[in-house]
């Protein structure tokens, strides 16, 4: 298939409208129209395995983390991005990283962690604001079923648990065709006054192209009077970290031995154990220090996350432990999580999973 119907199926999952500002996930080598016949996924994208790409005969690499954050200015070799970037493109393999707009959709890299530690009635412990839309849009009252049925199809009108949400208002509108005008209704150069819904609906943004081709292909009017608003409304299904429950409550050292064994840890730092039993369990994949406030709040007994600093660990405060299980250790199963959802669409395409340990981190024992 081409590069673009494999990458739009995973913005499809993760839209790149849900990374963070100072990310660079998508498609960063490679010609979108290239023909792609098998993919290597991985966390990092490094030089071992762009050499393991090109022995294994891969067109496209997809890796969480991205190999470029930055511009490149130049590319001499002098370090192992322009070294990576240069190989890629001279043997031809797209590169392509799906980071953080990963980390904030439901069923994400957070919540292949929840599913790691069999949490139960996981929600986003800080939904993301400003990624939701309202469209209205003015329909003449006899069409106003086709086209809320239209926009419902495209996605909109979904909020929580509830589809096919809408508010609607009887008026009127007033207008009068130009010359050249092909009216609906009334005639050119007369004012005509026309029965009317007011239909309002909420939809994530990364939608808004679909759903207004819907309304074009649904509405009868030759011009379209709609206005688009930005919500400051919560996405209750985007933002950071997940907050979840175990099956059972487990004592803190009994937690700790899950904890290790089920994301593989050779280490974990954490800070004193409270001496109460672990029931509710927040998470989140690499550097989550920034949602520990938001964990306290949710009523979390452990935050698991990594990358947390000395000073750091004294903010837990006795209110709650903090668990740090090292940045690759909590995400080591993105490239098996990217595995099952391009095999969810493509279920005959060829995709491997990297050999490399990609962990710049070694521990001695």
């Amino acid at each position: 298939m081409r590069l673009h119907e494999l990458t739009s199926h995973l913005e499809s999952f993760a839209p790149l409208d849900y990374q963070e500002p100072y990310d660079n996930s998508g498609l960063l080598v490679g010609n979108p129209d290239k023909e792609v016949r098998q993919a290597l996924l991985s966390l990092d994208c490094t030089e071992a395995v762009v050499e393991e790409a090109i022995e294994l005969g891969c067109d496209v690499i997809i890796s969480h983390h991205p190999i470029v954050f930055k511009g490149l200015k130049r590319f001499t070799g002098s370090n192992y991005v322009e070294r990576v970037v240069m190989k890629a493109i001279k043997h031809d393999i797209a590169l392509y990283a799906i980071h953080t707009n990963l980390d904030n959709v439901t069923g994400g890299v957070n919540g292949k962690i929840a599913e790691r530690l069999g949490l139960q009635n996981t929600r986003i412990l800080s939904p993301k604001s400003e990624v939701l839309r309202k469209l209205v849009v003015f329909v003449p009252q006899d069409d106003a079923e086709q086209v809320r049925a239209a926009l419902f199809k495209a996605g909109a009108g979904a909020i929580g648990n509830y589809d096919e949400c809408s508010f609607n208002t009887v008026g009127y509108g007033t207008f009068r065709a130009g010359e050249g005008a092909n009216p609906f209704v009334g005639a050119p150069g007369e004012l005509h006054r026309e029965k009317e819904v007011r239909v309002e609906v909420v939809f994530p943004a990364p939608m808004e192209r679909d759903i207004l081709r819907r309304l074009f292909e649904a509405h009868p009017y030759e011009e379209v009077a709609y206005d688009i608003y930005r919500l400051q409304n919560s996405h209750q299904g985007v933002g950071s970290g997940v907050i979840g429950q175990l099956g059972r409550p487990l004592e803190e050292a009994e937690f700790l031995g899950l904890l290790k064994e089920r994301l593989k840890a050779k280490v974990i730092r954490h800070t004193a154990q409270l001496g109460k039993p672990v029931a509710h369990v927040a998470v989140c994949g690499g550097a989550g220090g920034f949602l520990l406030s938001q964990a306290i709040r949710a009523g979390a007994d452990v935050f698991v996350t990594a990358d947390y600093k000395y000073h750091e660990f004294f903010d837990a405060e006795g209110k709650i432990m903090i668990t740090d299980v090292g940045h690759f250790e909590s995400e080591q199963f993105t490239p098996q999580l990217l595995l099952e959802i391009i095999q969810k669409k493509f279920p005959t395409f060829a995709v491997r999973l990297t050999g490399i340990d990609t962990n710049p981190i070694k521990y001695y024992s």
